[in-house]
């Protein structure tokens, strides 16, 4: 992909509280992404949560994601799991296939995939998990695209999979300088100024380099862009990102929204 980005994605993690726990403002985040990670039960959500963000999706014109993750409910899948292969496959059918149940009776469906947290970062290197992921979602469906971080195993492996993938960027997460994401136990892995965050993500988009962590030029490529729904401020950061990358002249559109007609 080169030059200026006219058309992009901007996606956010949601449908993440349980219970009685509330995480992060869906109803405003889903008036404001073009496409919602749904949690899918394993790191976060549960079925009320599930069919109530799919029911908000379809009704601002959002396309869902089947956001998938270790199953690990008390540490949020933001911890390492050594899975089996095997099992790893099965549970990311197991997620897929319950949003898409939420997803049709919203009178939708699932249109892409997404891992999530530590999941999301192990698979960026680690072959054999990536390998399973893989395995899952053309086993459940190959014609779902795939959501992942450039130059990852996961989309490496997707690809040659026959499946087609989307690279993403985040808007509020810091880079080192081979393009990995800082882990967010560092100083400054996450941004919180919505200023400084949406003019980064205009250059993204411009096909500019950003700054990495260690003040390094980067260039950034992707077809989507990630502002995370639990992030303080969250709102006010997704809502100013889509104005400056509107008035920069981006056309903000789901990259997967036909699925789903």
């Amino acid at each position: 992909m080169s030059g200026p980005i006219r058309k992009l994605d901007l996606n956010s993690d949601l449908g993440e509280g349980f219970g009685r726990w509330d995480l992060g403002d869906d109803e405003a985040l889903l008036s404001i992404v073009t496409s919602a990670n749904v949690a899918c039960g394993f790191h976060a959500g549960d079925p009320t949560i599930m069919r109530r963000t799919c029911e908000t999706a379809v009704e601002r014109g959002v396309a869902i994601g089947a956001q998938v993750g270790y199953h690990d409910l008390a540490g949020f899948g933001r911890r390492f799991i050594e899975v089996p292969p095997e099992t790893l496959a099965d549970e990311i059918v197991y997620q897929i296939g319950a949003l898409e149940a939420f997803a049709r009776l919203a009178g939708s469906k699932v249109s892409y995939v997404k891992p999530h947290g530590a999941l999301y970062n192990a698979i960026v290197h680690h072959e054999g998990q990536a390998a399973a992921v893989v395995a899952a979602v053309r086993a459940y469906d190959p014609g779902l695209p795939v959501l992942g971080l450039p130059g990852s195993q996961w989309l490496r492996l997707a690809e040659q999979a026959g499946l087609t993938v989307v690279a993403e960027c985040f808007a509020d997460r810091a880079y080192t300088p081979q393009g990995t994401l800082v882990p967010r136990d560092r100083p400054g892995a996450v941004l919180h100024d919505p200023d400084e965050v949406a003019a980064r993500c205009l250059r993204m988009a411009r096909g500019e380099p950003i700054a990495a962590i260690d003040g390094t030029p980067l260039l950034v490529r992707a077809g989507s862009i990630c502002v995370h729904g639990d992030s303080p401020g969250a709102v006010a950061m997704a809502r100013r990102v889509r104005e400056v990358l509107t008035a920069g002249g981006i056309e903000l559109a789901p990259f997967a929204m036909e699925r789903a007609r």
